[in-house]
C-alpha cells in the first residue's frame, strides 16, 4: 500500500515537472529545465542525483519506445561515461549514430592510454591536425606490424612520431603495452640489449618476496623456452635489480647478487619439477633446502623453506 501511494505521488511530481506520459521531456521542456537547473543549485543537484535519469531510462509504456535511450538526451558527462566502456570497434559503430559524442577526443585518448600506456607523443605538443582517433589507428597498425616484424614495427612508430629513437623510450613503451606478441618481443629484446637494460630498471621489486618478484619480472620479459645465454642474462639482470631495490633485506639476509642468482635458478628448476606432469617423483621440501643451501651456504633454512612453500602453493615462477 505504501509503495503504491509513493508511485502515485512520484507520477504526479513528474507531471508537474513537465514529463510526458511516456516519461520523456520534449526538447523545449528539456531546455527550460536545463536553464532553470543552472540558475538553481539545489535543483541541479537533484537532477544529477540520478532519480530523473532513472525515469528517462525506465518509464516506457509503448513498444515503439523499447530499446536503448538516445544518449543525446542524457547529460554529456553520463553519455561519455557510457561510451567509455566501448572498445574501438564499437565506438566507431556508435559514431554512426552519435557522431559528436563518439568522436570526442577524450574517449579516444582514454582508449589510447589504456592500451598503450606510454608513447613519446603523449608528452609533446600535438602537431596540426592531430587527433587521438587517428593516433589509435596508427598505434594499432604499428602493433600489428611489430607482431609480424619487431624492427619494422619500431621503425613505423618512429616514422609517425609516436616514439623517439631512444632505448629508454622504447623500453617504457614495451613496459606499458600489452598488445605485443611475447615471442616476437623476446626475439627483439635478445637483439636489443640496450632496450633490455632500460626495461629491467623500470621494475620496482621493493619489499617483494623473491618468487613473486620473479613472476612479475617474467610477466613483462618472457623467459626463453630453453636454457641458454639469454636466460642467464635475464636472471643476472634480475638479481642485480632485486638487490638494488632491497638493500636492507640483502644486508639482513646476507645475500649478494650471486646468491640471488643461485636462488632464482633453484626456483625455476623447482617450478619445473613440481608442475611438470612428466616428473613423477617430485622434489620434497627437505631435498630442496639441502640442495639450495649446498649451493648458497649463507642462506637460512627457514628462508629457503618459505621459497619452497611459495612455489608449491602458487605455482611456476616463469609460466
Amino acid at each position: 500500500m505504501g509503495q503504491g501511494l509513493w508511485r502515485v505521488a512520484r507520477n504526479q511530481q513528474l507531471q508537474q515537472e513537465g514529463y510526458s506520459e511516456q516519461g520523456y521531456l520534449t526538447r523545449d521542456q528539456s531546455r527550460r529545465m536545463a536553464v532553470s537547473n543552472i540558475s538553481n543549485t539545489g535543483q541541479r543537484k537533484q537532477v544529477q542525483g540520478g532519480i530523473d535519469i532513472y525515469h528517462l531510462l525506465k518509464a516506457r509504456k509503448s513498444k515503439e519506445q523499447e530499446g536503448f535511450i538516445n544518449l543525446e538526451m542524457l547529460p554529456p558527462e553520463l553519455s561519455f561515461t557510457i561510451l567509455s566502456y566501448l572498445n574501438a570497434t564499437d565506438l566507431c559503430l556508435a559514431s554512426c549514430v552519435w557522431q559528436d559524442l563518439a568522436n570526442d577526443e577524450l574517449l579516444w585518448q582514454g582508449l589510447c592510454k589504456s592500451t598503450w600506456g606510454h608513447c613519446s607523443i603523449y608528452s609533446k605538443n600535438p602537431p596540426l591536425g592531430f587527433s587521438f582517433r587517428k593516433l589509435y589507428m596508427q598505434l594499432d597498425e604499428g602493433s600489428l606490424t611489430f607482431n609480424a616484424n619487431p624492427d619494422e614495427g619500431v621503425n613505423y612508430f618512429m616514422s609517425k612520431g609516436i616514439l623517439d629513437d631512444s632505448p629508454k623510450e622504447i623500453a617504457k613503451f614495451i613496459f606499458c603495452t600489452r598488445t605485443l606478441n611475447w615471442k616476437k618481443l623476446r626475439i627483439y629484446l635478445d637483439e636489443r640489449r640496450d632496450v633490455l637494460d632500460d626495461l629491467v630498471t623500470l621494475h620496482n621489486f621493493r619489499n617483494q618476496f623473491l618468487p613473486n618478484a620473479l613472476r612479475e619480472f617474467f610477466r613483462h620479459i618472457h623467459a626463453p623456452e630453453e636454457r641458454g645465454e639469454y636466460l642467464e642474462t635475464l636472471i643476472t639482470k634480475f638479481s642485480h635489480r632485486f638487490c638494488a631495490c632491497n638493500p636492507d633485506l640483502m644486508r639482513e639476509l646476507g645475500l649478494s647478487p650471486d646468491a640471488v642468482y643461485v636462488l632464482c635458478y633453484s626456483l625455476i628448476l623447482l617450478s619445473i619439477d613440481l608442475t611438470s606432469p612428466h616428473v613423477k617423483n617430485k622434489m620434497s621440501k627437505r631435498e630442496f633446502i639441502r640442495n639450495t643451501r649446498r649451493a648458497a651456504q649463507n642462506i637460512s633454512e627457514d628462508f629457503v623453506g618459505h621459497l619452497y612453500d611459495n612455489i608449491y602453493l602458487i605455482g611456476h615462477v616463469a609460466a
